[in-house]
């Protein structure tokens, strides 16, 4: 399947959707684009000329650990940190503790008592996806976790993420739903963010504290161009993943910015899924980086 990837920011949507109206002063650009098969879908390049492109029914759907790029953007709206900079030391509580030995979900090693800086916690967040780390760092930040899924939704809201709704931090709840417009909307705000940047584009990494190397899951960033952002997989929103990528050549200042939910079947196993949303979203980049390469 292929869509129209339209400039000055007029949406193209494809598979029979309605098109909406193109600005006087734009002219679509006609760019294949590889859709996948099922779910939904967006990429959108910034730079001097703005494009979006849409596929599939934008309806809430779950997001799993995708929602660890809003933990991290609120509490580095909240804690602000150099680009270098540790931030302050984090006491690992005993909830986290024994969220450690969570079977049936992505967590980190830590131990109660021992303490992390601010960055350490949240590259445990978003390389390994450690879900106890994310409810650690939303703890810390608002008291509890409720709290702070009061401060993600009302940045959402503030992002214009009509369609969004968080119930925690780290996207374990099925509860947590969005669409794939949505998110780019949260993925152009994350990539102004030097310390969020650096991290969601580290492929490895040693944390003192934690044996043995810390690697990140979105094996994306083994592509050219690619600079992050975040995996998801779970049995309600099967593969999600949330991209971000530059061109290989030309003007590599521009970014392309990508997300594909609700890929694999039913029936597949956690890494099929996960294997379906890396599958869609090299196509989506391979294509999109072609077409700009040749500008």
């Amino acid at each position: 399947m292929s869509a129209v990837l339209a400039v000055a920011g007029c949406l193209a949507y494809s598979d029979g959707q309605a098109e909406p109206l193109t600005l006087s002063n734009s002219k679509p650009v006609p760019i294949p684009l590889p859709w996948p098969s099922k779910g939904q879908a967006a990429v959108e390049v910034t730079g001097p000329v703005h494009s979006l492109s849409v596929y599939g029914e934008q309806r809430p759907v779950p997001i799993a650990s995708v929602t660890k790029v809003m933990t991290a953007l609120v509490i580095l709206r909240d804690h602000p940190l150099g680009r270098k900079a540790a931030g302050p030391s984090i006491r690992v509580d005993w909830q986290a503790a024994i969220e450690s030995g969570n079977r049936d979900e992505s967590t980190v090693p830590i131990r109660a008592g021992q303490s992390f800086t601010e960055r350490e916690l949240l590259e445990m967040m978003l390389i390994p996806s450690g879900n106890n780390a994310a409810r650690l760092l939303a703890r810390w930040d608002a008291g509890s976790e409720r709290a702070f899924v009061r401060k993600m939704n009302a940045t959402a809201a503030k992002l214009g993420m009509k369609n969004t709704t968080y119930t925690g931090a780290s996207g374990y709840e099925s509860t947590t739903v969005s669409t794939a417009v949505d998110q780019l909307k949260l993925a152009r705000k994350a990539m102004k963010n030097p310390v969020l940047r650096d991290i969601v584009a580290t492929a490895r990494i040693n944390v003192p504290g934690i044996e043995g190397e810390m690697v990140n899951g979105n094996k994306l960033l083994e592509l050219p161009g690619v600079v992050g952002l975040k995996t998801g997989t779970s049995s309600a929103a099967g593969g999600a993943l949330l991209w971000a990528a530059r061109p290989t050549s030309g003007d590599r200042g521009r970014l392309i910015l990508g997300v594909v939910l609700r890929q694999g079947d039913s029936g597949d196993s956690f890494e099929e899924k996960k294997e379906a949303a890396f599958a869609a979203s090299k196509k989506l980049i391979l294509a999109a980086q072609r077409y700009l390469n040749l500008e």
